[in-house]
């Protein structure tokens, strides 16, 4: 049972790590990224688009890791070009991000539907199942079935993007720059940087990692439906930035604890102390999103956010 805890965690912890790292970009360029929700949801379609086409017309038959790999590609691609028309009115038009944001989670789920209708006759798309995705290697040690048996390779990929751009974003001079532009733009323009491509890059990466984790989402632990919701992990992403104070490591272990909860919340009838609770479902429902608003509560005067987000760029203020 702990085994079956421990995987199940790390499976919900996934998608949530890799978009709460994708509005940290953004923030730390300056942009606020209200906009992941709606990321996800297109990147997850456009992903599932993708292996939809490939198991229709049996291309890749012979090498699904390979096709749930240029899905995840594909979604993240799908994600950054999304993410466009929130860069272009929060940098060009210099309109308010929030409600540029809101729009976009409006706009997204509308967009789902209509191609859904238009090209496939139905507001959602579901996924031929495949368990080969899954990789299987029960022969050995508990300690090791955690990490080893009954995993996708995205877990693994996500796990590395996560370190690796974390890296990144302070060891580079491009991520240095970007982050400088979501504390002082005006010094950084000073000094030679484009604040208005550090801007894009932040935002556009952001939307890719909401686009990936999108698909890695609902080819997880959604059954492999693509559909106009994600569930509201994209805001419980943004409240897992917000906890880990817009820093990785933050981020990290805010997202090991939603991942658990959320495990908790979908397989309480599975956890044998929990179902003889006799609680009932909705209870379990309902913890993430308390919990979010008891982190929210909690941390809201620690907050450590960048000076400059959400604060339009305008080269003639000093």
């Amino acid at each position: 049972m702990t085994v079956f805890i421990i995987q199940n965690t790390i499976i919900y912890t996934i998608p949530l790590l890799i978009v709460a790292l994708g509005g940290m970009f953004a923030e730390r360029s300056g942009v606020i990224n209200l906009a992941l929700e709606g990321e996800m949801i297109f990147g997850a379609f456009m992903g599932a688009v993708a292996v939809y086409g490939f198991q229709m017309s049996g291309a890749m038959a012979d090498t699904p890791q390979l096709m749930f790999i240029i899905a995840m590609i594909i979604a993240a691609a799908s994600g950054a070009v999304f993410s466009l028309l929130l860069s272009f009115s929060a940098i060009n038009l210099k309109a308010d991000q929030t409600i540029g944001g809101t729009a976009l989670n409006m706009l997204a789920p509308a967009i789902v539907c209509t191609m859904g209708l238009a090209f496939f006759n139905q507001e959602k798309l579901v996924m031929p199942k495949s368990t080969n995705y899954v990789i299987i290697n029960d022969s050995i040690s508990d300690f090791g079935r955690i990490f080893a048996d009954k995993m996708y390779i995205s877990t693994y990929i996500v796990i590395a993007v996560f370190v690796l751009l974390s890296i990144w974003v302070y060891k580079s001079k491009t991520g240095t720059r970007m982050r400088a532009c979501g504390e002082h733009p005006q010094a950084a323009a000073s000094v030679g940087v484009n604040v208005y491509a550090m801007r894009y890059l932040g935002t556009t990466i952001s939307g890719a990692l909401a686009g990936l984790g999108g698909y890695v989402y609902i080819a997880t632990t959604a059954g492999g439906t693509a559909e106009s919701t994600v569930a509201g992990m994209g805001f419980l992403a943004l409240a897992i930035m917000i906890f880990g104070n817009w820093k990785p490591l933050g981020i990290a272990l805010g997202a090991v604890m939603f991942g658990f909860l959320k495990c908790i919340s979908v397989m309480s009838s599975q956890i044998e102390f929990l179902s003889k609770l006799d609680l009932p479902m909705y209870f379990y429902n309902i913890i993430p999103y308390f919990m979010v608003l008891v982190v929210l509560a909690l941390t809201a005067k620690k907050s450590g956010c960048p000076k400059a987000e959400g604060i339009p760029y305008d080269k003639g203020m000093r």
